[in-house]
């Protein structure tokens, strides 16, 4: 049965995507309940939904069993939304990108969670707005496959002036041009050492959450980098090629921050290969981190730990003797494996992989930045407070949110995370104001970390869903500050 068939015959009108029971259904993710509601409401048979959705009944009838089938991957997630030709609310409800957005303008120790100055030293009380009194205007996303999303995502960034051909520049980059020409091969782009501060420039921009400064210098940067490798031969193209794998690795990072896995997958997958043409063990191990954080996101989290601990072996194998550089990777992959191996709740492997990044942390000597990894003994920390999150033992990951420095936190980004992630456990912990106002914080040190993320917008609505009257006025208006429809 063709998908415009059910679609036509279904005819799921626009207030069911407004219902309190459809809300709740999205926002917990659970396709059993929304298929049952669908059901319900519209009279839909499984076979009609099933044909919407492309798949098969079978799969649809277990869906919908109480205590039946989950849905785990994104991709099945953005088949039925686009099946079911969810409106951006909900699309945006359920966790997945809406159609369009526009990101918001940005605004110019142990005892840190109890903290009030903290506050004071990001810019000023959580409960401050706009000088104007008016809300931030609301983003415009359109949600295109392939190349066609960077367009969007480029062109609707705040200081939108970057070029079509700067669009087309990046998409050429990450899908090749189909004739092979269009490399720019001028001398002042080939050269190793410019190629290499642009590189560690877009790194910073990354730590620093400046995401819309990096979808304006990262299209010239990549083609540049293209070029370098095809043009240069021996050591220099090897060298060329370790630049691409890096550069390729933040084109990975911001998709995943902007809700794009499909690009994500296409970006790491570059810098995997870009990585294996550099015959560096290190640059292999490091691109395989954002391989890894596609399955963590795709939800495969045993592939994901696997292929985190694997390659953390294999470099530790090849690598012979461990340099700053080789071991703060090392330890950066356990990490990743740890918080896959969380997501699965086998805390067994857990508690391996983060004894064991410990240890390399312990070897380390202390919080480093080597190849961008931002390893070191705290970032070990900062990882046991997101993973006792994902595990639900919130009372946990607030007593190692509690033993951060955060001074010693080496970057925004990290500093970010550990806010978004404290603030999750505070949600699950029940204590609303505290979770608000730390997510306050959190987008005042990094307003594009908070604004632009989906997994932080489904962290904002599950706290206004479950916050006491006293809390929620506030929650609804941080959320229509920052552009997030609740």
């Amino acid at each position: 049965m063709p998908r415009w068939w059910a679609l036509k015959t279904l005819e799921i009108p626009p207030s069911l995507w407004n219902g309190d029971e459809v809300l709740a259904a999205l926002a917990r993710r659970d396709i059993g309940q929304l298929f049952r509601l669908v059901r319900q409401y519209i009279g839909a048979s499984q076979t009609q939904i099933a044909a919407a959705c492309d798949m098969t009944q079978g799969k649809v009838s277990e869906y919908m069993k109480r205590g039946g089938r989950q849905v785990l991957a994104l991709e099945v997630f953005e088949r039925i939304a686009d099946g079911l030709d969810m409106p951006d609310d909900a699309r945006m409800t359920l966790g997945l990108a809406p159609r369009s957005f526009r990101t918001p303008p940005q605004p110019g120790s142990s005892g840190w969670l109890a903290d009030p100055s903290l506050f004071g030293s990001l810019g000023g009380s959580p409960y401050a707005s706009d000088e104007d009194g008016e809300s931030v205007q609301r983003r415009t996303f359109h949600r295109l496959a392939a190349a066609g999303l960077f367009e969007a995502v480029l062109a609707d960034l705040p200081g939108d002036s970057m070029a079509r051909d700067h669009v087309e520049t990046l998409v050429t980059a990450l899908t090749g041009h189909p004739d092979g020409s269009g490399a720019r091969t001028e001398a002042a782009h080939l050269d190793l050492s410019a190629l290499r501060a642009r590189v560690a420039s877009a790194k910073r921009d990354y730590q620093a959450c400046r995401y819309s400064t990096l979808t304006g210098t990262l299209p010239g940067l990549l083609a540049d980098l293209q070029a370098a490798c095809e043009v240069l031969d021996g050591d220099d193209s090897r060298r060329a090629y370790t630049l691409s794998a890096e550069a390729y690795q933040v084109a990975a990072g911001v998709l995943r921050k902007l809700g794009d896995e499909g690009l994500a997958w296409l970006a790491a997958d570059h810098s995997m290969r870009a990585a294996r043409r550099s015959e560096d063990p290190v640059t292999v191990a490091s691109s395989s981190r954002s391989i890894a954080n596609r399955l963590v996101e795709g939800g495969h989290f045993g592939a994901a730990t696997t292929m985190a601990s694997s390659f953390a072996v294999r470099l530790d194998r090849d690598i012979g003797e461990h340099t700053p550089e080789s071991l703060s990777v090392y330890g950066i992959l356990l990490l990743r494996g740890a918080e896959a191996a969380g997501r699965r709740n086998d805390r067994a492997t857990v508690s391996t992989m983060l004894d064991e990044a410990e240890g390399a942390a312990r070897r380390l000597g202390g919080d480093h930045n080597y190849r961008w990894t931002a390893f070191g003994p705290t970032n070990v920390r900062l990882h046991r407070v997101n993973i006792s999150a994902s595990l639900g033992d919130a009372g946990q990951a607030i007593a190692e949110a509690r033993r951060v420095d955060l001074d010693r936190v080496p970057t925004t980004e990290r500093k970010a995370v550990l806010l978004i992630d404290t603030s999750r456990a505070l949600v699950q912990w029940g204590r609303h104001e505290k979770a608000y106002e730390i997510l306050r914080v959190a987008e005042r040190l990094a307003p594009e970390e908070v604004s632009a993320r989906p997994a932080v917008h489904r962290l904002l609505r599950d706290l206004h869903a479950t916050s006491p009257p006293s809390a929620k006025r506030r929650v609804t208006e941080f959320a229509t500050q920052i552009g997030v429809r609740l």
